[in-house]
């Protein structure tokens, strides 16, 4: 097998990703076009076209950033050194004689080193909080519109087929009269949210931060859980 090959199977292809996406719109346009879950699926193809297109301009803006980081945390360094060089130098020719008089002196010195160490500290963190805030604003996004696939699931019970079901004023009509159109509503549910997941696990795969990696886990927890409880309201369904 090629490097090329082996290479392949070792991260998700974001073009891969957005396409079973868009091939799961148009199964759901298909089979159910005036239900809410259509728009849901277009929300997720626009989700996943967004998350596709911003890596890899994500990653040039986060090199541009890193490296201006890294050039002005060195510029900072050079003027304190030879800010304390200067100062050492005049004190040494022209400062106070006696050794208590010093002490000033040495308290400037430690102070600017230490603003500059902080300095420093800022800029080298500076792209991965930049990184961390914009993949965290993704991520919400792939949260919260994963909750809303299980609203759109909750109200679809079994029990609702069964012959001695009886409803009552507050039942929902759900539209969904055969065992079958039911299978094939809570089948997409499911579907979108594995795509979900593959999506937020798209999110980081460029990143390191310990923070983005535990919230895509905590996504990818989150959708298999829900489909989870979907697959047990299938194996429930009529006939099966």
């Amino acid at each position: 097998m090629t490097d090329t090959a082996t290479h392949r199977y070792q991260r998700l292809n974001a073009v891969n990703v957005v396409e079973t996406t868009r091939t799961l719109q148009r199964r759901v346009a298909a089979r159910f076009p005036d239900r809410g879950l259509r728009q849901v699926a277009d929300q997720l193809i626009s989700v996943a076209e967004q998350v596709a297109g911003s890596a890899s301009t994500a990653r040039v803006r986060l090199r541009r950033i890193r490296v201006g980081s890294r050039a002005l945390s060195l510029v900072v360094v050079l003027v304190t050194i030879v800010a304390l060089v200067l100062t050492l130098r005049d004190a040494v020719s022209n400062g106070p004689e006696r050794s208590f008089e010093w002490l000033p002196l040495i308290e400037s010195m430690v102070n600017d080193i230490v603003f500059a160490a902080i300095a420093v500290y800022f800029l080298y963190a500076l792209p991965n909080r930049i990184e961390r805030s914009y993949l965290l604003g993704q991520l919400h996004r792939l949260r919260s519109l994963a909750h809303i696939v299980d609203m759109h699931q909750l109200t679809k019970d079994p029990e609702r087929l069964r012959p001695d079901f009886r409803s009552t004023p507050e039942t929902l009509d759900i539209e969904l009269s055969t065992a079958q159109a039911m299978e094939n509503y809570l089948d997409y549910c499911s579907e979108m949210l594995s795509l979900l997941g593959k999506i937020a696990a798209l999110c980081a795969e460029e990143s390191q931060d310990s923070v983005i990696l535990d919230t895509v886990s905590t996504i990818e927890a989150l959708t298999s859980g829900m489909s989870n409880k979907i697959w047990q309201k299938i194996s429930l369904l009529p006939g099966r």
